[in-house]
C-alpha cells in the first residue's frame, strides 16, 4: 500500500514565527529545501528578513521553490545552488559558490538538514552507503568547508551557528559502528524485509541519524576548547509528515500501515521544522543543546524545547571515533 501522507494541522509553527528577531543582513545556509521542514525553514528565514542560500540538488522542484520564494521575497533574498550531497566533488563546487556570495559579511547559519531515510544498500559515486553519505559525510564536509564564513559571520553578527538534523531513529542502534562510516557501500546489511521500522536499511538510517548528533557533539566540544563565537546544535523533527516518508516508500522502505500510523502521531511539516528553525534563529540560544519535542522514541509530536546532549553519543570515544572516520572519508582533516 502506498504512503499516503495524512492532513495534519500546524499547531505550534505560527507562535514560534511570532519569537524571531529580524533576520536582516544575515545569512542562512540550508540543505534540502525543495519541501518537507528544508522548505519550510528556507521560508521562514526569508520571511523574517534573511538571505537564504538553498543548496539542492538540480531538478524541477529545486527550481520551482526558487521561483517561489524569489516571487514572494525578491531575486536578492533566495539563491538556488548546485548540491549534490552524495557527490563530494558536487559538495566542494556549492561550498565554492557560498564562499563567493558570502564573502563579505559571512555565514551566519548553516543549516545541515537535507536527508535521505531507509534507501536501498548501495553505494555513491564516492563508494560510501547512500544514506550516510547524504544524511552525515557531506554534511561534514560542507561544514568543513564553510567554517571560515561561519567565524566571520560570528565576528559580524556577534555569534554563528551550525545545526544539524538528527531523527529519533537515532535510538534505534545502540552506539556509532565504524563501518558505516567506511567505503562500503553495498555491503552494510542488505535490504531486508521491514514489516516494522526495522531491519538493515533502517539500522543503517539509524547510524546517520546517530552520527548527525555525535557530529554536533564532536563540534560543540571543539568549538569550546578553541573559546570560538560559533555554535554547534542539533533538532529533531518528531514523526513529520514529509516527502521524505513517499520517497522512502517509493524505494520500498515503509512498513505497510505506516499511513495509518501517522495520522494518528505525526505533526506538520510546519511543527517539524521548529527544532531547526528555533536553533538556528533564536536569540541566546546556546551551543551544545538538542532542539526537539523530547528525546526518547515516543517524542513524536509537540513543541520544540532545548535539552542537553545525551551520553549515547556525547563521550569521548564515540566524539573521537566520528571525527576520525568522518575526516578519512573525505580525505582530509577538520581542524578548527
Amino acid at each position: 500500500m502506498a504512503y499516503n501522507v495524512p492532513n495534519v494541522a500546524s499547531r505550534y509553527y505560527d507562535d514560534l514565527v511570532a519569537q524571531l528577531p529580524s533576520l536582516e543582513g544575515k545569512s542562512f545556509v540550508v540543505t534540502g529545501t525543495t519541501s518537507g521542514t528544508g522548505k519550510v525553514a528556507a521560508v521562514t528565514f526569508a520571511q523574517a528578513g534573511a538571505q537564504v542560500l538553498m543548496l539542492n540538488r538540480p531538478s524541477a522542484r529545486a527550481d520551482a521553490i526558487q521561483a517561489r520564494l524569489e516571487e514572494r521575497f525578491g531575486a536578492g533574498s533566495v539563491r538556488t545552488l548546485a548540491c549534490d550531497l552524495q557527490s563530494f566533488a558536487s559538495v566542494r563546487e556549492a561550498a565554492s559558490q557560498v564562499r563567493d556570495v558570502c564573502a563579505q559579511a559571512g555565514v551566519y547559519a548553516l543549516v545541515n538538514n537535507a536527508g535521505v531515510m531507509a534507501m536501498p544498500d548501495e553505494a555513491t559515486g564516492d563508494g560510501f552507503d547512500v544514506q550516510m553519505q547524504t544524511n552525515h559525510l557531506s554534511h561534514f564536509l560542507l561544514t568543513k568547508e564553510l567554517f571560515p564564513l561561519l567565524e566571520q559571520g560570528a565576528k559580524v553578527h556577534g555569534d554563528a551557528r551550525i545545526v544539524n538534523h538528527s531523527s529519533i531513529a537515532r535510538k534505534m542502534v545502540r552506539s556509532l559502528e565504524g563501518r558505516y562510516l567506511e567505503r562500503r557501500g553495498g555491503d552494510l546489511g542488505g535490504n531486508g524485509v521491514n514489516f516494522l521500522p526495522s531491519g538493515p536499511r533502517w539500522r543503517r538510517y539509524g547510524q546517520t541519524k546517530l552520527a548527525n548528533a555525535a557530529f554536533t557533539a564532536a563540534l560543540h566540544h571543539r568549538l569550546q576548547a578553541s573559546s570560538s563565537p560559533v555554535k554547534a546544535l542539533v533538532a529533531h523533527p518528531g514523526f513529520a509528515n514529509t516527502e521524505l516518508q513517499r520517497t522512502t516508500d517509493r524505494a520500498g522502505g515503509m512498513a505497510p500501515g505506516s499511513s495509518l500510523l501517522a495520522r494518528f502521531f505525526s505533526q506538520s511539516e510546519e511543527d517539524g521544522a521548529l527544532g531547526i528553525i528555533s536553533a538556528a534563529a533564536l536569540p541566546d540560544v546556546r551551543s551544545g543543546v538538542f532542539y526537539g519535542p523530547g528525546l526518547g522514541m515516543m517524542a513524536a509530536r509537540g513543541k520544540a524545547a532545548p535539552y542537553a546532549l545525551e551520553a549515547q553519543y556525547d563521550n569521548a570515544s564515540t566524539r573521537e571515533l566520528l571525527w576520525a572516520k568522518s575526516c578519512e572519508a573525505i580525505g582530509e582533516p577538520f581542524d578548527l
